[in-house]
């Protein structure tokens, strides 16, 4: 029932966001985002995540555009504190900058420098899942 709901969520928010991805589809994306490296203690690129982007006003939950090593964006992640997955609490509109979505990963994160609580990471992935391994290492 879930994967019922995502689907024309998805496809609405990667319509809406069509003319944007052109405009963020190499790094680095333009001002508000910044590179999430510069703003709290991690490294340059994150294994399994890429290159980081995020506008500093849109923490903790993002999103993050997310960049391979030759600058491609691969994915958007938001990073949704586990505290505020409750029914008092929604996220609405998630959008998509980089267009089309493939497909959605979502796994639990126990904290890290810049989003310290613990947190689900909802990964909208703009490559098949062979492209993923672009940013594995």
């Amino acid at each position: 029932m879930k994967n019922l709901f995502l689907v024309p969520v998805l496809t609405l928010a990667s319509s809406l966001c069509a003319m944007a991805a052109d405009e963020v589809a190499k790094a680095p994306p333009a001002t508000p985002y910044q590179q999430i490296s510069k703003l709290v203690k991690l490294p340059d690129f994150l294994p399994g995540m890429g290159q980081l982007f995020v506008d500093p006003a849109t923490l903790p939950a993002g999103p993050f555009l997310a960049y391979d090593h030759d600058g491609k964006l691969v994915s958007t992640i938001y990073m949704l504190p586990t505290k505020d997955l409750n029914p008092d609490k929604s996220f609405d509109n998630l959008a998509a900058p980089g267009g089309n979505v493939d497909h959605v990963d979502v796994y639990y994160n126990a904290g890290h420098p810049g989003v310290e609580e613990p947190h689900v990471h909802v990964v909208l992935w703009h490559v098949a899942a062979a492209g993923e391994a672009s940013v594995a290492k």
